[in-house]
């Protein structure tokens, strides 16, 4: 492109994607927008990236004044995930979005200054921007890095049973996993370890809990598929 006018930077934003499991349900975390445009809709806690503010400080900073949520102590997993930057999402003009996207669980908002909620994945809002199109990128991201990477552990407790192991898998696949193939599967990755607690699921007999090796994120040695 050739220009023939003064340069004009488009805008630079960041935007957050945040996946926790809710009663096995895949959620995303959202904010009611207070101001034009999309005034009223959902959308992904985002901002304005200032000068001299790198893009991961940037994040921290509008999650937590946004959305009421503490980045280190909320999330288990973070990373860069994609950036957006078709001219036309934003109304106001070029706005390029460095998107983030993090895991945890029980995320409970504090002191946020827009409305903070949890939706499902599944059945989501009417949202601003190109948010659905944003999740539905984060959502197919989170997939693969099952199939390569201890990541679900982002999502379980500190001890967990293989059943919540697999209801965990189930929920972000999207659809249901044979249960002596996927234990036999995972237990051969050598990820996690017996522990000597048991946990009673209904009306079944006492079930044996596990823990991760690591909670830090690790590439396989062979994929998950």
């Amino acid at each position: 492109m050739k220009y023939t006018e003064a340069y004009v930077p488009p805008t630079l934003t960041v935007d957050a994607v945040l996946f926790q499991l809710v009663q096995n349900r895949l959620e995303v975390i959202l904010i009611e927008r207070p101001n034009d445009p999309f005034k009223g809709s959902w959308a992904l806690p985002g901002g304005y990236n200032a000068v001299g503010e790198i893009t991961l400080h940037a994040l921290q900073r509008i999650v937590s004044e946004k959305a009421g949520i503490d980045l280190a102590k909320d999330l288990s997993y973070v990373e860069q995930l994609y950036t957006f930057d078709t001219v036309a999402r934003d109304p106001r003009g070029h706005a390029v979005s460095v998107t983030y996207l993090g895991c945890g669980r029980e995320i409970k908002p504090v002191f946020a200054e827009a409305k903070t909620q949890s939706f499902p994945v599944a059945h989501l809002p009417q949202l601003a921007y190109d948010h659905h199109e944003i999740i539905n990128y984060a959502h197919q991201r989170l997939i693969a890095k099952l199939m390569y990477t201890n990541a679900i552990y982002a999502f379980l407790p500190g001890k967990f049973s293989l059943s919540e192991l697999q209801a965990a898998y189930e929920a972000i696949l999207g659809h249901e996993l044979d249960k002596r193939n996927f234990r036999k599967k995972f237990l051969s990755l050598g990820l996690i370890h017996e522990t000597e607690e048991m946990k009673r699921e209904g009306a079944h007999r006492p079930a044996r809990l596990y823990k991760f090796n690591s909670t830090k994120l690790e590439v396989l040695s062979r994929s998950f598929d």
